[in-house]
């Protein structure tokens, strides 16, 4: 880096003349100073961007694509048959040789002003939908939970890899320096398969790994300066800390760095950011909106709104995770997709249907890149009579804002929701499609690992052009 600077500032010295070239050069100078001393300073996209933050609204588990935003009639027609042989044989899980298809039971109506079919599980979402570009031809290289979950955040079917939150804060640096650039609310329920690595940095430095809220009322312990400890005397501690690390620190000691910074970070928080973790603040209205106080909707309202807080203060990337701990407690419902998923939907649908419309309300949609999706969907067919197992090959997911063209839906699977056939859009295009938004190239976006330049996309992803 230091090399770099002394031969750029070499060129910018004998290629121009007068005062201009001083200052230029002095900005050029500026600029790599800010990046060497803190790498989270915040960064210009690579071209212009439409969004420059990003909350994921994780369903965990898998959520059924024919259940929520792409019906089928014909499985209702079929319910009972075993698949007929014009759909092909497909071998993307574990279903037993004579199972039968499985009939839908929610009804679909066709919602706003684009007239997209939309489940009943989503009364709230549905009046949203002008907002919302559904991508009904989604696809995903595997079929267990742990490598699909990889694969959905990372791009990669193992872990060691960088998740989008950790690419996105690389790419951008941070808006705020009171608060994380990214972070993760979890499901009180418990942890997933692919565990904590499917949001982590991988190989980038540490400064970009996530930071984990705790679920519940209290997602940051320790806000407050503890008692008889004012302003001052903290300040010198954590000065304290800083100087001892520093004097340890070895060039190159990336996990040092960023457990100084993490300091830093928790020295600033407690004395600019407790009020963003207190809802009390909020009206009325905006906790009904969200359905904050009410059950099934507390818990996920509550991160919902904390999200928004999180983005309206600089906040570059959330992961709001719906489902947790083991098997029917996520949206995975392999023995009842009825009772699965009424009870999934009836937490999540008034918070994410909250969330988009406070967005909007308060001017933040339109740079808040908002996306909806698990890792996978459910098979056609039945999976022990009343439900359904995983599928990779044709499911949904859904984005707004941030430059979305909202009101519509793309793609599309076959007429028993088996395979995506119009318009296919692996996770690789749903990634390079959101780095697009973010002002971010796919190619451009690098690091070095292992003699290679490694981006988010392994193999390059397309843009989906028609919701962009």
């Amino acid at each position: 880096m230091r090399q770099a600077l002394q031969n750029r500032r070499k060129f910018l010295q004998e290629s121009f003349c007068g005062i201009g070239s001083l200052a230029l050069a002095a900005m050029v100078h500026e600029q790599a100073r800010a990046a060497v001393t803190n790498p989270l300073a915040a960064k210009p996209p690579h071209f212009e961007a439409k969004a420059k933050s990003v909350i994921f609204l994780f369903m965990a588990g898998g959520p059924s694509q024919v259940e929520t935003f792409d019906p089928k009639p014909l499985l209702n027609k079929l319910h009972g048959q075993p698949r007929p042989a014009e759909f092909g044989d497909a071998k993307y899980q574990r279903i037993e040789k004579d199972a039968k298809l499985l009939g839908v039971q929610r009804k679909f109506k066709h919602c706003g002003e684009g007239g997209v079919e939309v489940s009943d599980l989503f009364p709230y979402t549905s009046r949203c939908i002008d907002d919302i570009a559904v991508i009904r031809s989604c696809q995903g290289d595997k079929v267990v939970h742990s490598a699909a979950q990889y694969e959905l955040f990372a791009g990669r079917t193992v872990p060691g890899f960088p998740s989008m939150g950790s690419w996105t804060t690389f790419g951008l640096g941070a808006e705020s320096d009171s608060l994380p650039s990214y972070v993760v609310l979890p499901d009180p329920d418990g942890a997933l398969e692919a565990g904590q690595p499917m949001y982590g940095n991988g190989f980038l430095p540490a400064t970009y790994q996530p930071t984990m809220l705790r679920p519940g009322k209290t997602p940051v312990r320790n806000l407050d300066l503890p008692p008889r400890i004012d302003l001052a005397e903290r300040r010198q501690t954590i000065q304290l800390i800083r100087e001892l690390n520093e004097a340890s620190l070895s060039p190159g000691d990336d996990e040092l760095n960023a457990r100084i910074s993490a300091y830093e970070l928790a020295f600033k928080m407690q004395t600019e950011a407790p009020e963003v973790f207190d809802l009390t603040g909020e009206t009325q209205d905006t906790l009904d909106l969200y359905g904050v106080g009410k059950e099934p909707t507390d818990d996920y309202a509550r991160r919902c709104l904390l999200a928004r807080r999180m983005v309206e203060r600089g906040v570059r990337f959330s992961v709001i995770v719906s489902g947790g701990g083991p098997g029917n407690l996520q949206w995975d419902a392999h023995s009842d997709i009825e009772e699965n998923h009424l009870r999934m939907a009836s937490e999540t649908d008034q918070p994410v249907a909250g969330l988009l419309t406070d967005l909007k309300r308060r001017g933040l949609l339109d740079s808040t890149l908002v996306l909806w999706g698990g890792e996978f969907g459910r098979s056609p067919e039945a999976q022990g009579g009343k439900g359904r197992d995983h599928h990779n090959i044709g499911f949904s997911m859904w984005m707004a804002g941030g430059g979305i063209k909202g009101g519509q839906a793309v793609g599309a699977t076959d007429a028993i929701g088996l395979r995506a056939i119009d318009e296919p859009h692996h996770f690789r295009d749903i990634h390079t499609t959101l780095l697009h938004q973010l002002g971010l190239d796919q190619d451009e976006l690098s690091y070095p690992h292992f003699g290679r330049k490694e981006g988010l996309t392994l193999v390059h992803g397309e843009v989906i052009e028609k919701i962009v």
